[in-house]
């Protein structure tokens, strides 16, 4: 599965910002997908995941109220929803599949990871 993530940019505090993650290749297998994001100096953590359906979401305490994850399996595209947006949102979002039907919050639990997008918030 190749994943491409798209929909970064540079946005003020407050605004609004939709990320996209197109799959392909076997896209036919149920995958569980998650957001994740990397600051600068930092780890990669966990953002939001969805399952396979659709109808489970789950998120950080960080972006709980702010960020949406949905997903269009007959596009194969998942997309993160940013609203509200702070400085401290700013960081390169990478989307990821795993080989499940939810999603799960360790960066080790994915099996394919797309090439990251960067999202700058300035104050």
């Amino acid at each position: 599965v190749q994943l491409q993530a798209s929909g970064g940019g540079l946005v003020q505090a407050g605004g609004s910002l939709r990320l996209s993650c197109a799959a392909s290749g076997r896209t036919a297998t149920s995958y569980g997908m998650g957001w994740f994001r990397q600051a600068p100096g930092k780890e990669r953590e966990f953002v939001a995941g969805i399952t396979w359906s659709g109808i489970n979401t789950s998120y950080a305490d960080a972006v709980k109220g702010r960020f949406t994850i949905s997903r269009d399996n007959a596009q194969n595209t998942v997309y993160l929803q940013m609203n509200s947006l702070k400085p401290e949102d700013t960081a390169v979002y990478y989307c990821a599949a795993r080989n499940r039907v939810g999603p799960a919050v360790a960066v080790t639990m994915y099996d394919y990871w797309g090439q990251g997008t960067e999202l700058t918030v300035s104050s």
